[in-house]
């Protein structure tokens, strides 16, 4: 066995490289980020992942919600935001005992996003497949883009 001379700035590294990882791991997006408040691990609100593109007339979002049915979906739409909010339920046919291993989160969902431009929402429609929600947002008339002609001359 030989002796390994102690050195405390490469301790300090050590934490450093573990405080960036901390955090890399805290900040980047996960398959499904859960916020937990209150005692138990399994209580809190799930964050559903979304994602928003534009189709020249009109702003789709879709929303990650694996194993909720569209009865537990809860949408509400202005013209310059859309929230998401409702409930993933556990299958109530098995018995907490009988569990070995559980890692999918149960619970609640919520979750508000600005939208990029004004949209119609009367004219908005949803539709749930294969676990995601597609929300398409037609724009409101002032919010396309207009073409202008340039005659060269």
């Amino acid at each position: 066995m030989s002796l390994v001379k102690w050195g405390p700035l490469k301790e300090l590294e050590e934490m450093r490289r573990d405080m960036d990882r901390l955090f890399d791991e805290f900040f980047s997006p996960g398959p499904r980020r859960r916020r937990t408040w209150g005692e138990k691990p399994e209580e809190g609100t799930i964050v559903p992942n979304v994602e928003i593109y534009d189709r020249t007339n009109e702003i789709v979002l879709r929303a990650e919600l694996p194993g909720v049915k569209k009865e537990d979906i809860d949408l509400s739409i202005s013209k310059d935001s859309v929230t998401l909010k409702g409930q993933l339920k556990k299958d109530e046919d098995v018995k907490p005992e009988a569990y070995y291993l559980s890692e999918i989160g149960y619970g609640s969902f919520a979750r508000s996003v600005g939208l990029p431009v004004e949209v119609d929402s009367e004219k908005a429609k949803a539709s749930l497949k294969n676990g995601f929600l597609e929300l398409v947002l037609p724009k409101r008339e002032e919010s396309k883009p207009k073409e202008i002609r340039i005659e060269v001359s």
